[in-house]
């Protein structure tokens, strides 16, 4: 990797091309950086090459002139970049990183903005890239919420947390990223904060399911009360030490997961409470609904621990055991305070 002086802007390579790959493209190539950016299918390479529009998602972003470049090949984008942003839906992540040599990321250091768990790994992608690649954790970094790439397109007011295990790495991406319309704060809480990003998403379906079931405001409030508690119980059992869980991180980025209107979580799991069945509300919502393999993800990990996380049981229950949704719910609420 070359020398950077003080000044250079550091050249960033973006896997994925989905909804939040392109808000990330938007805000880092806005700020100056040449940006490489990788296209799963070709045919949306190509449009982007002649349109400069993401063909599929938030494609009322115009990147003009800006010094983006487009890749269908992941090995090719790699070449000659700084850092790596890494913005594939976490069921996928996984097979599209272990198809990249290893010595394609040697020396770089890697941001991952991914909300959710690789399920067949049942691993972080931090805690991936450190056993499959070798990438020190001093050049990781990861990118938390409570932001939606719908907003970040009208550019709406939002704001990032930046997790770092090195602070001055969270604090070069933080001085880079913040605008007119991007706050950021650090931490170096790297992965609290990633599972974090996980867990709401899990919760944000179950506020879905009971919002299609016809459940109001009142009950929502005691849900969402329920489940910060729940992340509360998991993060002290797998990251240990004490976290800011009311910092815009942790409650933030739950609360906007459980209630935008943005939500694809939330989404998924209102039309499942409103009687769709998986595989159909998996069609009709047209993404991925990072939660439904979180939930399966976070079974496994949990079920010969004693930890008590009753709504990501039930919703265990709903999405992977057929589990009558109305009744299932119904006696959840006996057990939320």
């Amino acid at each position: 990797m070359p020398n950077m002086g003080h000044q250079m802007k550091p050249r960033l390579c973006v896997l994925g091309a989905g909804s939040w790959a392109t808000a990330l493209c938007k805000i880092f190539s806005e700020a100056g950086l040449e940006v490489r950016w990788w296209f799963h299918r070709k045919e949306d390479a190509d449009h982007f090459a002649e349109f400069r529009q993401n063909p599929r998602y938030l494609t009322d972003v115009d990147f003009g002139n800006r010094p983006v470049s487009v890749f269908h090949n992941a090995v090719d984008a790699l070449e000659n970049c700084d850092w790596v942003l890494v913005a594939i839906p976490s069921a996928f992540v996984g097979a599209v990183l272990e198809s990249i040599p290893v010595e394609a990321l040697k020396g770089k250091k890697v941001i991952s903005s991914i909300k959710g768990i690789l399920p067949a790994q049942l691993q972080l992608v931090t805690d991936f890239l450190n056993q499959h690649f070798g990438t020190p954790w001093e050049n990781m970094a990861v990118i938390g919420g409570p932001c939606h790439a719908e907003e970040v397109a009208l550019e709406k007011q939002s704001y990032l947390t930046i997790g770092a295990a090195d602070i001055g790495f969270a604090e070069e991406i933080r001085s880079i990223i913040q605008s007119r319309y991007i706050l950021a704060t650090t931490s170096n809480d790297l992965n609290g904060i990633e599972w974090a990003a996980v867990l709401k998403n899990v919760y944000a379906i179950a506020c879905g399911v009971c919002h299609g079931l016809g459940y109001g405001d009142n009950f929502q409030a005691v849900l969402v009360s329920n489940a910060m508690q729940e992340m509360n119980v998991f993060l002290q059992y797998q990251c240990k030490g004490n976290r800011d869980t009311l910092a815009s991180a942790y409650l933030g980025d739950l609360l906007v997961t459980a209630y935008s209107t943005f939500s694809r979580n939330r989404t998924f799991g209102n039309m499942v409470g409103r009687g769709y069945g998986i595989k159909a509300a998996q069609v009709e919502l047209g993404m991925v609904a990072e939660g439904y393999y979180a939930i399966k993800a976070l079974h496994k990990m949990t079920e010969n621990h004693s930890l008590t996380l009753p709504i990501a049981r039930a919703m265990y229950q709903i999405m992977y055991e057929n589990a009558p949704v109305k009744e299932t719910i119904s006696g959840l609420k006996s057990i939320l305070k």
